[in-house]
């Protein structure tokens, strides 16, 4: 390997991961998290312990396509050696997409102008098998159209205290929302989220709220009386984890991330053979 230089050296890196078999992004005593797997493989690499930094702490079950990261090194490496050598090391559920060399002042979290969202509903009469891992499974027919102009009610600067988890340590409850989107995709109901920052819990419980509604169980001004509540209590279920997505974050174009600002992109969910993408039967 490359020699060493006394003068330290920051890199961001794009990851991917399917968090269904991990405790979360962040390290714990207890459990395989993401960060201890991509800590270990890029250490190996750099030839010294790395501590790494991420825009946002995914939970357990949680997945990512657009997670950002970034360590200090004094090992030099270009980008192909970060790449190929930290995926060789690194669990089948676990990616690096790119690495770029920043500098001092560039905070993988701090920096972020924005995060977005993505939350996957199988929607069907019987339970998915190879997706089970990474959508929401919802049996009843759900009406898109109409949890879209019910969450249309969240874009915007609010206090989302009804929205947050119980135990979230934000300081704040007041986020913006810039846009929200929820369509169908053959099968399934895909909810989109933009905002500058979110709160412990936040698109797994506009997710809860949402699907009474598309359900028919709830009218659409049930957002507005969870709002008015800012009461964690008033509001709807907690969604399961494994239908949401880290799909990506914003930062300041002078950092020259790839993608970053770009709109989420997340890989196309495969239809049933004759399946057109515009049916709307979710039986």
């Amino acid at each position: 390997m490359p020699g060493a230089t006394a003068e330290a050296q920051r890199w961001a890196l794009g990851v991917e991961y399917d968090g269904s078999g991990f405790v979360g992004w962040q390290r714990q005593k207890d459990g395989a998290s993401v960060q201890a797997a991509v800590e270990q493989a890029l250490g190996f690499v750099a030839g010294h312990p790395v501590d790494l930094h991420c825009a946002g702490r995914t939970d357990a079950g949680v997945h990512a396509t657009g997670q950002v990261i970034h360590f200090d090194t004094t090992a030099v490496r270009d980008e192909r050696n970060w790449l190929l050598g930290a995926n060789a090391g690194l669990p089948e559920p676990v990616a690096l997409l790119w690495a770029r060399l920043v500098s001092r002042n560039f905070h993988a979290r701090f920096s972020a102008q924005g995060r977005r969202y993505r939350y996957v509903i199988a929607n069907q009469s019987v339970r998915p098998a190879l997706q089970a891992r990474g959508v929401a499974w919802w049996r009843y027919p759900l009406d898109a159209e109409r949890m879209h102009e019910a969450a249309q009610a969240l874009v915007g600067t609010h206090d989302f205290s009804s929205l947050r988890a119980a135990a979230c340590q934000a300081q704040s409850a007041i986020k913006t929302i810039h846009s929200i989107r929820v369509h169908r995709q053959g099968r399934h109901v895909v909810l989109d989220v933009h905002a500058n920052a979110f709160l412990h819990h936040m698109v797994r419980n506009i997710a809860g709220v949402l699907i009474p509604i598309g359900q028919g169980r709830r009218e659409a001004d049930w957002v507005h009386e969870i709002m008015q509540a800012r009461d964690r209590r008033a509001s709807g279920m907690t969604a399961p984890a494994g239908g949401l997505y880290l799909v990506g974050v914003d930062y300041d174009p002078v950092h020259r991330l790839p993608g970053a600002g770009q709109a989420p992109v997340w890989p196309v969910l495969p239809l049933t053979f004759g399946e057109g993408v515009g049916r709307q039967d979710p039986g």
